[in-house]
């Protein structure tokens, strides 16, 4: 069932256009990925699709009834109360049937004598209807999706309006997601997010009942979520597949348009050629013919040379080869003096030349301020970092503080490269998509992405042979991110990448390091992200596995249970058993409630005893999980 589609759809604002004669469809179920180069009209044909903006031309056709959501990138999210009362918004329906289950509760309980049975067969099919819509689950689903996306429990009461952009943004999907559309449209939904709480959205929307459009430039996500790829260029192309299959598609489908408009060229070239050799000659009558045939073919049948996106072009060279040993720290703690505590302790590493090291975490965890502390530009609160013999360092800043924002494209390679001359710095600039007058630009007017490709050239002229990219590929499009990635895979120095790019992470990293801001450590991995990726999900299968009563190990067993002692570890997993008995109890009770009020007895004072019941138990369920998972990690960090 086709839920929303578009015919010959244009769109444009003055003079300027922004794209025309698109048409889609999008089908119920539908994953869709929509890429394209930054400025060629992503979010327009989102907003257009949703119905904020009126076409310029064309139509959108949506299915009766269709429920649609909307992300934008930047949420102007103005919820009055607190987060929590927004999310539980989206399910006002259930506290209204909620309220109308109380309202039959107590008239029941006033009702003297025999019960009438219209009125406990209304509230019967009341009840009833209650839980398959979710009533008695809807409280965890909020709390599943808040915790999920990235909030602690202390931010769910409040204000929405206290929150920052990014956490409105992310409140926005919350109630998004727990309103279930019927047709989802996300403009750039990880931006706000770290790698755990992009992973819990790819699992929730494999799940996802309804269809849903995707804008990202995360080629991770769009691996993991996208069944189909459409490339807006400015036209829509579709591609079958995730991410990862439209880069071969559209590789290979290139590749078979040029060499038809080559063998087309060279067909034209040939019947040109005999056209004016025989023309005037013996065979005038067939080269007439031909002449016709072939003017036909050029007004109906001419094939346009295929064309590939404008891309930068940056190279990274090298000045000097480092030394083997790149960099080498001893009992590092990370951290800043005035706060009272290090942020993470780091085990001993030793990065050598060649490697690339990851470093990942959640936001805020500190994984800048450890590129400082490499770089000797914040002191370590213990410890030491020694970096290398005969290093350059190249360093990328998140936020390009290395930028002077009253200087403009012009001056900034000039101070990077003061031996260039003005005509070979606009020629440089060229290779990184800035032209004509773009060059003047003071850098306070460039966009993220501007700033970021800017960067990247002035980095270019370092001959750094150490890299420390924070975030490089921040606010780059995808055909930018992809000749970064291509750059860095032939790069003959070493690297060191904080990035939540887990595609850029997969193609580069040789070991990864994770910062767990909780156990306050860095975790190292000796191997690539996939690797590290398939050892963590062991893992919590491993763990999984062992939270079952039958299969569990004692906790001694375990190597990181080693430095607790015995009785310690005794005491531990005798709380976790008995939680987990508990565990199965209450389920057990809550079952038991549920099968009791699906058949709801005479006695309107027990039905109302019953309904209390099952919250309670639900509640104390709840609770003991939490409690588990707790007591579980603890062990598991001990």
């Amino acid at each position: 069932m086709t839920l929303l589609s578009a015919t010959d759809l244009a769109k444009s604002y003055g003079p300027n256009d922004i794209f025309s004669g698109i048409s889609l469809s999008i089908a119920r179920g539908a994953r869709v990925g929509l890429v394209g180069p930054n400025g060629v009209g992503k979010t327009t044909l989102l907003r257009v699709l949703i119905g904020q903006e009126e076409p310029s031309g064309g139509e959108v056709q949506r299915a009766r009834g269709l429920r649609t959501g909307y992300l934008p990138q930047e949420a102007a999210f103005d919820a009055a109360g607190s987060l929590w009362d927004a999310c539980a918004e989206a399910f006002a329906g259930l506290a209204a049937r909620q309220a109308e289950l109380a309202r039959l509760e107590t008239q029941m309980s006033h009702a003297g004598g025999e019960l009438d049975p219209a009125l406990l067969d209304a509230y019967g099919r009341q009840q009833h209807e209650f839980e398959l819509l979710g009533g008695y689950t809807y409280e965890t689903r909020i709390r599943q999706a808040l915790t999920g996306l990235g909030f602690d429990t202390a931010d769910f009461a409040r204000p929405v309006n206290q929150l920052s952009g990014g956490q409105r943004t992310r409140a926005l999907l919350a109630r998004l997601l727990l309103s279930a559309p019927d047709l989802l449209l996300l403009d750039e939904p990880t931006n706000h997010l770290d790698i755990a709480a992009v992973e819990w959205l790819e699992a929730y929307l494999r799940d996802w009942d309804g269809a849903v459009l995707i804008v990202s430039h995360d080629r991770y996500f769009l691996d993991q979520v996208a069944t189909s790829i459409w490339e807006m260029t400015p036209g829509i192309e579709t591609y079958h597949g995730n991410y990862s299959a439209y880069l071969s598609q559209r590789a290979e489908r290139y590749q078979r348009r040029l060499e038809e408009y080559q063998a087309q060229t060279a067909f034209i070239e040939k019947e040109e050629e005999f056209i004016r050799r025989n023309l005037a000659g013996q065979n005038t009558r067939q080269a007439q013919g031909r002449r016709k045939r072939l003017e036909r073919l050029l007004e109906e049948a001419r094939l346009t040379p295929p064309t590939e996106q404008r891309r930068l072009h940056l190279s990274l060279t090298p000045a000097a080869r480092s030394g083997d040993l790149v960099l080498v720290t001893g009992a590092l703690s990370v951290g800043y003096a005035d706060e009272g505590r290090p942020l993470f302790f780091v085990p001993d590493l030793v990065l050598r030349r060649g490697e690339c090291a990851a470093i990942i975490g959640p936001n805020g965890a500190g994984k800048t301020t450890f590129l400082k502390t490499i770089l000797g530009q914040l002191a370590p609160l213990g410890g030491e970092a020694t970096l290398g013999a005969s290093l350059h360092i190249g360093y990328f800043a998140q936020a390009h503080e290395g930028l002077h924002p009253d200087w403009t494209l012009l001056d900034e390679i000039q101070a990077a490269a003061p031996s260039m001359r003005p005509g070979d710095i606009r020629s440089y600039l060229a290779k990184f998509l800035f032209s004509g007058d773009d060059v003047y630009k003071e850098v306070r007017m460039l966009s993220g992405g501007e700033r970021g490709r800017l960067a990247l050239a002035v980095l270019a002229l370092s001959g750094a042979n150490l890299l420390l990219l924070d975030e490089p590929t921040n606010h780059l499009d995808l055909p930018s991110q992809e000749v970064l990635q291509s750059i860095l895979a032939a790069f003959h120095g070493t690297i060191l990448l904080v990035s939540h790019d887990r595609y850029l992470i997969d193609a580069l990293a040789t070991q990864v390091w994770e910062v767990e801001p909780d156990a306050q450590k860095l975790r190292v991995f000796d191997g690539t992200y996939s690797e590290y990726r398939a050892a963590r999900q062991a893992e919590q299968a491993a763990e999984a596995a062992a939270a079952t009563p039958a299969e569990k190990q004692p906790a001694a067993s375990s190597p990181r249970a080693a430095g607790l002692s015995k009785e310690e570890q005794r005491r531990r997993q005798q709380r976790l058993s008995a939680l987990e008995a508990e565990i199965t109890t209450l389920e057990n009770q809550l079952a038991g409630l549920s099968r009791q009020l699906e058949n709801p007895p005479n006695d309107p004072g027990r039905v109302q005893e019953l309904g209390q019941e099952y919250l309670r138990v639900q509640h104390e369920l709840e609770d003991r999980l939490e409690r588990w998972a707790t007591l579980s990690e603890e062990i598991l960090q001990a």
